[in-house]
């Protein structure tokens, strides 16, 4: 019989393994934007 508790573990923590690397992207890309804004501004 399958394990369904361990098959459940399994794809919970896979899901929240994926969601941390979207939350990283996320933050990464926030910056990225926040900096480029920073330098456009800025006068020679």
């Amino acid at each position: 019989m399958a394990d369904y508790k361990e098959m459940y573990f399994k794809l919970l923590n896979a899901t929240e393994d994926a969601i941390r690397i979207l939350i990283k992207a996320q933050q990464e890309c926030e910056e990225m934007y926040i900096s480029s804004e920073d330098e456009e501004g800025k006068q020679p």
